[in-house]
């Protein structure tokens, strides 16, 4: 019995031995089978962290040369100016230098020059003594052998070669005369070669066209918007072509008159920084940029009169002159031959003794007629004149304005003044360019006279003066009476103009609907 019991337990004893061995046995397969995917999945997500940590590191080192980039252009346009500036000091610099030594050779011939002098009259002097004695020895001989006295002898040698000393003074006369118109001449050559010599001149020819860089070609289907509506919107609130082309990274803005240019390129501007672009955004931007333009042009006219030592100016004669920085005579910038012909007229008054301050604003002021705002039918040297006296200045200067194209009668010498220099700063070669002039005028001329028609608000010149585009009021003229309007306008161009090729005549009757919501 006790030996039955033992085999039992022994029996169970062992059978629990290898129970547990194969226990054992499968949980560390198990623990095997765990820590290989386990593995796996670290690899897996090892790889997926590098990807990441890649793609992180590449994005950031895009982002770091992108600003690289940007700070050399920054610093390469800083470097730019710099140079600028050092040459413009280097210019001025050398020029005060030979200033300098024009003024020391000067005063050093004035100074040998008196000391000749001083010398050559004691020699004069002492000769005059000599001559003196040498006369009374002879009229004292001439009297012991002749038996009359000096005064007789005089008054007879005088009655005889009184008709002969009258032929030879008036070929002396007209000698002395020719000699001194010479002298005239060639002083006056000296004044006006001087005065040239020491205003720097500038060629300046306008341009019809200015090219807006963009960065990519991307911003290009942005500006023309969907079916071209933003292009439209912003060649009808500016006036100006917009002529977008396979160019890499560029707009040409495409107009005849430069503040037209000008507003729709800072408009352009601001849109694509903002990148908001759509027609009520480019109305409400141009509005704000022809406001801009305007403190623009009446800082530009105060820093022109700093510039030039001018003060005392009426407000309204600043804004002119700022004004003229976006017109230009015969393709020269207004701004910049008025300024020359201000330098000019100061040193041609300083060489001859006048006053310079009165002769620069003169210069300044003399071409102000051609840029007011309503432009009446008048010269302009009289409109200019009207304005000047208009504006309190002073009587010479206001006779100078109107008369250096002689239109007026000249009643000072700053008018001849005034004249010679208008005419040295536009004879001058590259200066003008007559074909332009004509040509905007002709443009110019296509407007106005479209724009004489009752119920047209707006008129545009585009495509170079080969489009007239005529907007007017919806309320003021029906669509029958936009067709007769194109129709009209086109045979008055052809009745009253030259012009080359063909012109397309655009009406556009514009309804808007405008509200608020408050």
């Amino acid at each position: 019995m006790l030996g039955t019991i033992i085999g039992a337990v022994a029996g169970l004893v062992a059978g629990g031995f290898i129970s547990y061995y194969i226990w054992d046995k499968a949980l560390k397969k198990k623990k095997e089978k765990l820590l290989e995917e386990a593995h796996a999945e670290g690899e897996v997500i090892k790889k997926d962290k590098i990807l990441q940590a890649r793609e992180k590191f590449f994005q950031l080192k895009t982002e770091h040369e992108k600003f690289i980039n940007e700070k050399n252009s920054k610093i390469g346009a800083q470097e730019n100016r710099l140079t600028q500036k050092e040459t413009s000091l280097n210019q001025r610099r050398e020029d005060l230098q030979r200033r300098i030594r024009e003024f020391e050779i000067t005063k050093k011939d004035h100074d040998i020059i008196r000391e000749n002098l001083n010398n050559q009259l004691a020699v004069l002097e002492q000769k005059n003594e000599e001559l003196a004695k040498l006369h009374r020895q002879q009229v004292d001989k001439l009297e012991v052998l002749t038996g009359m006295s000096a005064e007789e002898a005089k008054a007879q040698l005088v009655e005889s070669l009184k008709e002969e000393a009258r032929s030879e003074a008036m070929a002396y006369i007209n000698e002395i005369v020719e000699e001194a118109k010479q002298t005239a001449n060639k002083e006056a050559k000296k004044v006006v070669v001087k005065s040239i010599q020491r205003v720097a001149t500038e060629t300046a020819i306008e341009n019809s066209v200015t090219i807006f860089h963009i960065e990519s070609d991307e911003i290009k289907g942005r500006i023309i918007g969907r079916e071209g509506r933003n292009i439209r919107a912003l060649e009808a609130a500016t006036g100006v072509e917009i002529i977008v082309d396979d160019t890499p990274e560029a707009i040409v803005l495409s107009a005849f008159d430069p503040v037209r240019r000008e507003i729709a390129r800072l408009a352009l501007h601001q849109l694509v920084t903002d990148g908001r672009i759509h027609p009520a955004r480019i109305e409400e931007v141009v509005n704000k940029v022809k406001k801009q333009l305007e403190e623009e042009i009446i800082e530009t006219g105060k820093r022109t009169t700093i510039d030039l030592g001018i003060h005392g100016m009426h407000p309204e004669l600043i804004r002119l002159i700022g004004k003229m920085k976006y017109r230009s005579s015969y393709g020269q910038n207004l701004l910049q031959h008025s300024r020359e012909v201000a330098n000019l007229s100061a040193v041609m008054a300083a060489e001859l003794g006048l006053n310079t301050k009165k002769a620069k604003r003169a210069g300044l002021l003399h071409d102000i007629g051609k840029v007011p705002d309503d432009e009446p039918e008048l010269p302009h040297a009289i409109l200019g004149m009207k304005l000047a006296e208009k504006y309190k200045e002073k009587p010479d200067v206001v006779n100078a304005i109107g008369a250096h194209h002689d239109e007026t009668e000249m009643q000072s010498l700053l008018a001849p003044i005034v004249q010679v220099c208008d005419a040295i700063s536009g004879a001058r070669p590259g200066a003008r360019r007559e074909i332009v002039e004509s040509y905007i005028k002709r443009l110019k001329d296509l407007e106005d006279l479209a724009l004489s028609y009752p119920g047209v608000m707006k008129t545009y010149a585009i495509q170079a003066g080969r489009e007239l585009r005529v907007i007017a009021g919806a309320e003021k003229i029906t669509d029958q009476e936009a067709e007769q309007l194109s129709y009209d306008i086109a045979k008055r161009i052809q009745d009253e103009m030259t012009y080359p090729g063909q012109i397309k005549i655009t009406v556009i009757r514009e309804t808007r609907a405008v509200n608020y919501a408050k």
